[in-house]
């Protein structure tokens, strides 16, 4: 399991988001987030005084996935959000030891992993004709 971080552009997040919904990736979190990378600095005058504008409007997406999911989440992020500049934003991929889906238990792969409830309540019939 592996949990992708990505910071991009928030004009970008629109392309990403379809990326990922295309890529069947479900689950995730969207947080507006400011930062700094190699954007030239800015520098302005606030009352008075001369400061250097450094941070900058990103978005930061956060997705937990099965190790089967990695190599498409990451290639849908890196080719929606990608405009050629400087401030494009960066993904990581962390390792997650462990994962609860709060809602029913689950752990670990099956907490990560979609669920389509027509699914899901065809396998509790199953379990109770057992």
């Amino acid at each position: 399991m592996k949990l992708i971080v990505a910071v991009v552009r928030p004009e970008k997040l629109g392309d990403v988001l379809e990326a990922l919904f295309r890529a069947e990736i479900r689950g995730l979190t969207v947080s507006g987030v400011q930062g700094h990378g190699g954007e030239m600095e800015q520098v302005e005058t606030y009352r008075g005084v001369t400061v250097k504008m450094e941070l900058h409007d990103k978005v930061r997406l956060e997705i937990g996935v099965s190790e089967t999911f990695v190599q498409n989440t990451v290639e849908a992020i890196l080719s929606s959000a990608r405009t050629g500049e400087v401030g494009d934003g960066k993904v990581f991929v962390l390792p997650v030891e462990k994962v609860y889906r709060i809602r029913s238990g689950e752990q670990d792969e099956e907490a990560v992993t979609p669920q389509d409830p027509s699914l899901a309540q065809m396998l509790a019939q199953l379990e109770g004709v057992r």
